[in-house]
């Protein structure tokens, strides 16, 4: 056993295809079956499920696969420490942003990240909130910027910065020549807002609360350029974080 056929045994519990988990693995698909036989056969048990169009791991191949997981992090992380021991501001960082933050703070952060920082290698994933937090649990990432609150012991969190909303109506709209609104003048206003999974929905959901607003619940938009561009052609109005304006 090896830490490349523990690799192979996650991504096929990640894949649950034998050929996508190979493609993953940059080997051919006999390669990545033969060698997962070779660990089944040297941990006595039998990892996979093999069907025609999907593979499962059985119990014993989801116990194992937990446990390579926490050996290959912590492998990376003895690499990353030896690197990092020989030049503190070189080695790699993996982190993670929700998808309605990344593509519009990148550009402010990341040129000033590369002239601190030019040794460093800056691995960025965008996933909803539970995914990151999922990942940094599992030591798939060192890092994310998630929106507060965050209530999670195993984890340090760190204030960084607070980011208002701002209200995007189309350019006729009775509100649109107002400099500025308070709670109470969204009452009864129908909002649009994303769909479930992402951090914004739920605090734009409690603007509503709080302003008497509702949400217009026909639609629900994948991100911020949808709402922006549904508010452009007079399909209603939202709440935008400032950063996105």
């Amino acid at each position: 056993m090896n830490l490349r056929d523990l690799k192979y045994l996650l991504a096929l519990a990640d894949h649950k295809h034998f050929g996508r988990a190979a493609a993953a693995c940059f080997v051919s698909q006999p390669t990545l079956s033969t060698q997962i036989k070779k660990l089944e056969e040297e941990l006595g048990v039998s990892l996979v499920e093999r069907a025609p169009r999907k593979v499962m791991l059985t119990p014993a191949g989801l116990a194992a696969a937990e446990r390579a997981r926490r050996i290959v992090a912590e492998v990376e992380q003895m690499k990353e420490a030896a690197r990092r021991s020989q030049d503190p501001e070189a080695g790699s960082v993996r982190l993670g942003l929700f998808p309605t933050l990344g593509p519009y703070l990148l550009p402010h952060v990341i040129p000033r990240i590369r002239a601190r920082f030019p040794n460093l290698e800056l691995l960025l994933v965008e996933e909803k909130s539970d995914v990151l937090l999922s990942r940094l649990h599992d030591g798939k990432l060192d890092a994310a910027l998630l929106a507060l609150p965050v209530h999670d012991e195993q984890l340090h969190s760190q204030f960084l910065f607070e980011e208002p909303f701002v209200l995007a109506v189309p350019e006729h709209h009775p509100l649109a020549a107002r400099g500025s609104l308070g709670l109470s003048e969204l009452n009864d206003q129908k909002l649009l807002l994303l769909e479930d999974g992402h951090c914004l929905r739920e605090q734009a959901l409690e603007v509503c609360r709080l302003s008497g607003a509702n949400e217009k619940s026909e639609f629900r938009a994948t991100s911020l350029e949808t709402l922006r561009q549904m508010v452009a052609a007079n399909g209603g109005i939202t709440l935008l974080p400032i950063l996105a304006t």
